[in-house]
């Protein structure tokens, strides 16, 4: 389904950029990245989405897995570090596809996918763009975009609250019903 607008360009342009134009385009960089890998059909793993946070955060090269503790949402979070975090990671990264054993519907996955990279918090900088890169990226996989993400960035989710997780399933799904509407029936 290809919407009538770029949701996520349009947020990157409308936001992102205007906070500051180096952010607006290693954004817009990272985000034709993941495009691109989902097109080719790539497997969601640590090191694709250290790809693009190398261009969200326009780093030298790939930033490293964090190393320490994290803290998020003025401190009330903390995401610990241990030897398995990059395999946990990968583990819950590889139920986003359609062919995982036990797959659960596109919105579901997306939205796990989501909250997988908020909880496992993976880089120092940057992990709520890069949760929303890789929700896009599992939609995209199966050739599914939206016209809209403003509410799915401003709206917080806790990856460990089970009720969050359904309510972040039902905003992906209504921001996809919404962007099959506005593509099938566009106003002038």
């Amino acid at each position: 389904m290809t919407p009538v607008r770029d949701g996520m360009a349009q947020e990157i342009r409308t936001f992102d950029a205007v906070l500051d134009p180096a952010r607006g385009q290693g954004l817009l960089t990272a985000l034709e990245l993941m495009r691109t890998d989902a097109a080719r059909g790539a497997r969601l793993d640590f090191n694709l989405i250290q790809r693009w946070q190398q261009a969200v955060l326009a780093t030298p090269g790939p930033p490293p897995l964090r190393s320490l503790p994290a803290f998020a949402k003025g401190g009330r979070e903390r995401y610990g570090i241990a030897p398995d975090t990059r395999t946990r990671l990968d583990a819950c990264l590889a139920q986003s596809t359609k062919d995982a054993p036990r797959p659960l519907p596109l919105t579901a996955r997306a939205a796990r996918a989501f909250l997988d990279v908020c909880f496992f918090h993976p880089f120092d900088d940057g992990n709520a763009r890069s949760a929303l890169l890789t929700l896009l990226f599992v939609l995209a996989r199966e050739g599914v975009a939206l016209d809209n993400v403003r509410l799915l960035r401003r709206v917080s989710f806790h990856a460990d609250d089970p009720q969050d997780a359904l309510i972040l399933t039902r905003s992906i799904d209504l921001h996809l019903r919404e962007t099959r509407r506005r593509t099938t029936h566009p106003t002038p």
